[in-house]
């Protein structure tokens, strides 16, 4: 076994074991708020859907440490479509989950004569049926994959386009490659643009708020503004985070999708960038409502009736 073998699957395992646990701890404040009876935001079906999206894209990197530590580790050929399907759903899903909670949150921020005030109190109807409809289109997207993904031995007699170490992707050939390469490009595009066209108007929104503070309050007290600073970084280092890893991820998968045949070093590459925001994501989460939880239960036990106001990122 071969050292730069052994550090590929260090780096695979840590990095899922790390994501799983971050968005397990996540999954057990939502499940904690419930049983307790903590009246839920709408942002919380969202992050809910995003928190399970990551934990399916997570769940590739223990097969795929597996066969880094084991080169004679591979996966049946129902297994091999199975596991790269719904990895690329998944991905897509956390993409869209992202990008509505952006959306959702640019709505709720937005001052009562902008455009947007009149979506506020329709928009938490809306969640569901766009979560929904995120899981049908990526559903659709990504149907292909079954079709071109096959084991290691049915990968022995054609020509590979990418090998996993426990299944491989067979090549289509140079023009298919090229047209699937483009709408998979534009489907994580279009969903990134509308993300951070949200998230730049949040800013602008809590930028603007907070100079206004600043020029009523400023004699009075020169942290009045500490609330809408701390949102905008909150903001700031989420879509950062969001736009490095998937903007990377999605140079690599383009790269790979118009080889004739990429190395296996270049696939674990792709699949380490693709998991980085699942496994970061509930870290920049998990602080936010486990503060809120903490809050809402200490309130519950102190008074019999209390409206539990829920900090927003």
């Amino acid at each position: 076994m071969a050292c730069r073998d052994v550090a590929v699957g260090i780096v695979l395992l840590t990095q899922t074991a790390l994501g799983m646990l971050g968005n397990s701890v996540l999954l057990s404040c939502f499940i904690i708020a419930d049983c307790s009876g903590i009246r839920a935001k709408p942002t919380d079906l969202i992050v809910k859907h995003l928190t399970w999206a990551n934990l399916i894209v997570l769940c590739k990197g223990i097969p795929q440490s597996t066969t880094a530590f084991s080169q004679n580790y591979y996966l049946d050929y129902v297994s091999c479509k199975l596991t790269l399907y719904f990895h690329r759903v998944a991905r897509g899903v956390s993409i869209g989950s992202t990008s509505l909670l952006s959306v959702f949150q640019a709505i709720t921020i937005s001052p009562s004569n902008s455009k947007l005030a009149h979506l506020k109190v329709r928009a938490p109807r809306f969640i569901g049926p766009s979560l929904g409809l995120c899981w049908a289109i990526q559903l659709l997207v990504y149907v292909f994959i079954p079709v071109y993904t096959t084991d290691i031995s049915g990968g022995r007699n054609v020509t590979v386009i990418r090998d996993f170490g426990f299944c491989v992707v067979i090549n289509s050939g140079r023009l298919m490659n090229t047209l699937l390469a483009i709408l998979l490009t534009s489907n994580d595009v279009t969903i990134l643009g509308f993300m951070m066209l949200a998230s730049g108007y949040m800013v602008y929104i809590l930028l603007k708020h907070k100079k206004r503070m600043q020029h009523i309050l400023k004699p009075l007290s020169p942290r009045s503004s500490s609330t809408e600073t701390r949102a905008t970084q909150s903001i700031l280092t989420l879509v950062s985070c969001f736009v490095f890893f998937y903007v990377i991820s999605i140079v690599i998968t383009s790269y790979v999708s118009v080889l004739d045949k990429t190395t296996r070093w270049l696939s674990n590459t792709g699949v380490a960038m693709a998991a980085c925001f699942p496994a970061i994501c509930p870290f920049l989460l998990i602080r936010h409502y486990a503060s809120s939880l903490r809050i809402c239960c200490t309130c519950s036990h102190q008074t019999t009736h209390c409206d539990c106001v829920l900090r927003e990122l």
